[in-house]
């Protein structure tokens, strides 16, 4: 049987799964109502001096009837002050032994007052520190948050002042807002991390009301810059992990776009040791990490896989620059015409946005198969083999699963990059 518990920077989490810093972090009451439900760790929603927030503060966008595929927030840290919250993770902590609570930390950028919170948070009894550097909105025109995490100087700084005070590990939370991710998690790395998370919330504006045209979500007809999360990051995360996978040495907690335990699982095969989920727990609840623990489970048992570290970054290897791929590597569409129901999705596709692959065969049919009344022409979509290019596209579009396959053709060639080729020159 799979053994979900893992090994962080020297502690125990009972599972990968964590509560992201964020609303579902906020108060004790819902950290233990997670913890009932099944979460091995909480990283508590930032701690900091209060600030006020504004109304409203969430935007999302739908994609084809699937509620909030992306989402957009303006709301900052916690409004609570520092003291509540550390008085309610000391509670936590002394009601929840076994579980992980990691306080989530900003404050101004001078030493002393780093210090101070490290040494606070963890007289608390936090079993670890995130350093938020990572808000994109609203905390980084203070010139805290991702006016932070952009600079590798200030991360590598701002982290080595929590590592003198601190007892327990450090985590360096990166942005993504950034032209080279990697740049600042070495910088964090140098500073002492004991681990990096990322990715944090992606700049973003929702929308505009093109009657009021006013940016969404609105505060009295205006709006500002928020941090874009959800399903539909999931793709810019995965890359960033798994850039950052290549460069450090220390652990990585993956964040962004974790859904169901597939999400998860992906993430981890990218590098994470940890994963953190916030805006799928908004939209679902706490109760979706018992799918994601049985998913999970489910999956390294069909694998023999004990735990988590055995899969862990098997995919990163697989990850090349463009330049180190097989040109020599060739593939072409198949289509089952046993399942195909004549839409045409394929054929226009191909036609109008890629290579011009595909064309319309004309077959007879009959239109009444019982009766057999009169026969009709009809077309079905036929791959050109000889201008396939085996782009995908034509697979991607089609709505019926297995309809469009991708085939290999044995082109006769030995592998060659684009790399092997200059090489060769």
């Amino acid at each position: 049987m799979a053994d979900l518990k893992v090994k962080f920077c020297g502690i125990e989490s009972p599972n990968p799964f964590w509560l992201a810093s964020g609303p579902p972090s906020n108060t004790a009451g819902q950290v233990m109502r997670a913890f009932d439900a099944g979460w091995g760790g909480a990283v508590w929603k930032t701690i900091g001096e209060p600030i006020q927030n504004t109304s409203s503060r969430y935007g999302a966008i739908d994609y084809n009837g699937v509620r909030v595929m992306g989402f957009n927030n303006i709301e900052l840290i916690s409004d609570r002050p520092i003291e509540v919250n550390l008085k309610e993770i000391a509670e936590v902590k002394k009601r929840y032994p076994k579980h992980l609570v990691i306080a989530s930390l900003m404050v101004e950028s001078k030493k002393e007052t780093w210090q101070d919170i490290v040494k606070r948070a963890e007289d608390a009894g936090s079993d670890a520190l995130e350093l938020n550097f990572g808000c994109p909105h609203g905390m980084s025109e203070r010139g805290m948050g991702a006016a932070v995490g952009q600079v590798p100087d200030y991360t590598e700084m701002i982290t080595s002042w929590a590592k003198e005070a601190a007892r327990t590990p450090v985590i360096s939370k990166l942005t993504p807002n950034v032209t080279d991710i990697t740049q600042i998690a070495q910088a964090a790395e140098r500073g002492g991390a004991d681990a990096v998370s990322l990715i944090n919330t992606i700049n973003s504006l929702m929308g505009v009301d093109l009657e009021s045209f006013a940016p969404r979500p609105v505060v009295a007809g205006k709006s500002s810059h928020g941090g874009y999360c959800g399903p539909a990051v999931k793709p810019i995360a995965l890359h960033l992990v798994s850039s950052v996978a290549k460069k450090i040495k220390i652990p990585i907690v993956g964040i962004g776009g974790i859904s169901n335990w597939t999400d998860a699982a992906e993430h981890i095969a990218l590098g994470a040791s940890i994963v953190q989920v916030c805006t799928a727990v908004m939209h679902y609840g706490f109760r979706i990490v018992e799918d994601m623990s049985d998913g999970l489970n489910a999956y390294m048992d069909d694998h023999h896989y004990r735990t988590t570290e055995d899969f862990r970054a098997r995919a990163v290897p697989n990850v090349k620059d463009w330049g180190d791929l097989d040109l020599n590597y060739k593939v072409i569409a198949d289509i089952n015409h046993d399942l195909c129901i004549g839409c045409q999705l394929c054929y226009i596709a191909c036609e109008d946005g890629a290579h011009q692959c595909i064309e319309r065969a004309p077959i007879t049919a009959n239109a009444n198969a019982k009766k057999n009344a009169h026969k009709m022409e009809v077309y079905v979509p036929k791959i050109i083999d000889e201008e396939c290019v085996g782009c995908n596209l034509c697979a991607l579009v089609c709505p019926v699963d297995n309809c469009i396959t991708m085939r290999q053709i044995n082109t006769g060639q030995p592998p060659m990059s684009w790399n092997q080729k200059v090489a060769s020159f």
